[in-house]
């Protein structure tokens, strides 16, 4: 599902050089849920940018879902992003003028599906993640943990391959952190998806099948089939 081979990404910054990640050798299998560990700095949003096809490496080789991210066309990455990958961020990045059911059915509409349908997949994820109750809701109306639970709905929309999710507790107290990380576990177990989460929580260390620990945008060690 995903194979990089001596990834890099040098950042510019003035006359210096910053290191997001430097020579990342990963292999991860379809299915597997991989928790990216490390401190702030550590290089874990840069291979999720990466890994999401957000951002181009300096070096290295990337494949993820058959997909050469490295010598993928503009388009093909646009086509990549709608229906391969899935995002989840800490911030949420939901459109704060628009609905719960509108932000869910956005990406939808982007990659063409008609609004009948988008709205029957939107309810569907909506009602199993219990916020059928909130769907004419703006976000400013939502708790946090809602929040979080409608940007999961809006990844889930297209039926991607991969969830990437970036701190997605981060901005969340330990009730609703667990509740999120409960969810993405079911749809790794239960749906088949292939789940990486960065994070610096132990709230998915339990059920990671790898965990892949970061530290200066070098990969320390990996635990694998904890």
């Amino acid at each position: 599902m995903i194979l990089t081979k001596g990834l890099t990404r040098i950042y510019s910054l003035g006359d210096a050089e910053v290191v997001g990640i430097e020579n990342v050798d990963l292999d991860i299998a379809p299915g597997e849920m991989v928790v990216l560990k490390g401190n702030s700095g550590s290089g874990k949003s840069t291979l999720l940018s990466l890994l999401a096809g957000l951002d181009h490496p300096t070096r290295g080789e990337i494949t993820v879902a058959g997909y050469d991210l490295n010598s993928a066309s503009p388009s093909e990455l646009t086509l990549f992003r709608r229906e391969v990958v899935g995002m989840v961020f800490q911030s949420f990045n939901l459109l704060p003028t628009i609905n719960v059911i509108e932000n869910t059915v956005l990406p939808a509409l982007l990659a063409g599906k008609t609004l009948s349908e988008s709205r029957k997949k939107a309810s569907e994820l909506l009602e199993w993640l219990k916020l059928s109750e909130r769907s004419n809701h703006l976000p400013a109306q939502l708790s946090g943990g809602e929040m979080q639970r409608t940007a999961i709905a809006r990844a889930l929309i297209n039926d991607p391959e991969i969830i990437l999710a970036d701190e997605p507790t981060g901005n969340l107290d330990s009730k609703n952190g667990r509740i999120v990380i409960d969810l993405l576990a079911e749809l790794n177990r239960k749906r088949g998806r292939t789940v990486i989460i960065a994070t610096h929580s132990s709230l998915a260390d339990d059920p990671a099948s790898v965990i892949i620990h970061l530290k200066d945008g070098m990969v320390i060690h990996p635990e694998w089939d904890r």
